[in-house]
């Protein structure tokens, strides 16, 4: 039996490197225990290039994330903050309003998560966007970016936080219900799909980046084109069969769509097929609400749960005795050309990323302003007030007026302010 040197083990009491205080605020390691050299930016081949594979700490830190819970679906930091203290197990509002306060980038999609917007009447009376920047390309590997839109055709409706909240408390499956009978009323709710599209030239002189999911692209500069329908007529015989087992992923495209160098798409596309295999097994794509319209023909093999295991052909290739081979013509990717330096590019904060949310807030009617206030100050003031203190800055960078009302809300709840 091998024993640590006598000055590891003279403290019978002493923690082990996975015991490490709670309140400890040393430097941030790896599982293995090497330091980690930037936790907030991934490696990528230049600022706009993709994210690479060797970034252990990123595949290391989603491969984990993806098997924290059985069987939800998680991502990492934010939707920690959306989660319980991991202390108590109780919702905390002080993790999400610190996170928020320290990536002022995401107010954007805050303020639309506290508007009225938020709170969509059920889910046939909503619109639906892809945060990410896509691309059609042709077989020469040509391209243009795109942005999804799926505009609903039965109206925006909203709900006020009050009512949201009454009907949390009352009737929680309010949207599940209405969108399952107006299906099998024969009543299908439907959405128009369109697309956004410019080109890699045009791309590169908008005044942000055009791969970063907290901006929209202008539609007055960018027009929406129409391009297919999306309608829903039937609902799931099975629920469990058809809905729990589903696996849907960013990485699974038709030919001709391809992904950009968004460094959260770029993320996703290892996530959630990595996901997916630790939800349902290897094999996830052999089950019926998965499995392909097309004939499935490769060397994969085994596994939990393994349907079609290629019968007698070879498990490997090349081969001299007959299988399927790969489409050296089938184009896969974009023509996209890199010459950056592989590191961790940063991302700063600057007045651009207070831009559009300034907008939609004088877009706002002044009743819709009004519940947007409210809604921040009764959420945010139950945080502490160091975080309440941090987080009305970010809002007063946006506007100043609105900044100010959300304060003066909180002051009236909290005398200590």
């Amino acid at each position: 039996m091998i024993l640590p040197p006598d000055n590891v083990r003279q403290d019978p009491n002493a923690m082990t490197s996975t015991q490490v205080p709670a309140d400890d605020k040393g430097l941030m390691t790896t599982g293995a225990g090497n330091p980690v050299t930037n936790n907030q930016t991934s490696q990528t081949a230049g600022y706009y290039g993709p994210v690479l594979l060797q970034d252990f700490h990123l595949i290391d830190k989603t491969a984990r994330f993806d098997r924290e819970r059985i069987p939800e679906r998680v991502f990492p930091d934010f939707i920690h903050t959306q989660k319980r203290d991991p202390r108590d197990n109780c919702h905390n509002p002080d993790m999400k309003w610190d996170f928020w306060a320290q990536v002022p980038e995401s107010i954007h999609q805050v303020m639309i998560l506290f508007s009225n917007r938020g709170t969509p009447d059920g889910y046939r009376f909503m619109h639906g966007f892809s945060s990410h920047t896509l691309a059609l390309v042709k077989e020469n590997g040509d391209f243009v970016y795109v942005k999804w839109h799926f505009r609903t055709n039965q109206g925006i409706k909203n709900l006020t936080a009050q009512k949201a909240a009454e009907l949390e408390g009352t009737d929680a499956d309010y949207a599940t219900r209405d969108l399952f009978d107006a299906i099998e009323k024969g009543n299908y709710p439907s959405w128009t799909a369109y697309i956004q599209v410019f080109t890699q030239e045009e791309a590169m002189k908008l005044k942000y980046n055009p791969f970063d999911i907290t901006k929209v692209v202008s539609k007055k500069d960018f027009p929406l084109h129409e391009v297919g329908r999306l309608v829903l007529d039937r609902n799931p015989e099975n629920y469990f069969v058809e809905t729990e087992q589903a696996a849907f992923s960013p990485s699974h495209m038709v030919p001709g769509i391809a992904p950009s160098p968004d460094r959260m798409l770029q993320g996703r596309l290892f996530s959630y097929p990595d996901t997916h295999r630790h939800r349902l097994g290897a094999n996830y794509l052999q089950l019926p609400i998965n499995s392909p319209l097309n004939p499935v023909k490769n060397h994969q093999r085994d596994g939990f749960m393994c349907i079609n295991n290629g019968g007698r052909l070879p498990n490997y290739e090349p081969n001299t005795l007959g299988g399927p081979h790969d489409s050296r013509d089938h184009v896969d990717s974009i023509n996209l050309e890199l010459g950056g330096r592989v590191g961790h590019h940063g991302y700063e904060v600057t007045e651009d990323d207070f831009d559009q949310p300034r907008a939609l807030y004088h877009l706002l009617s002044a009743k819709e302003q009004q519940d947007l206030v409210d809604n921040f100050a009764n959420d945010l003031g139950s945080a502490q007030l160091r975080i309440q203190r941090n987080f009305v800055p970010v809002l007063k960078r946006v506007d100043s007026e609105l900044g100010k009302r959300v304060e003066d809300a909180l002051k009236k709840m909290n005398q200590d302010y």
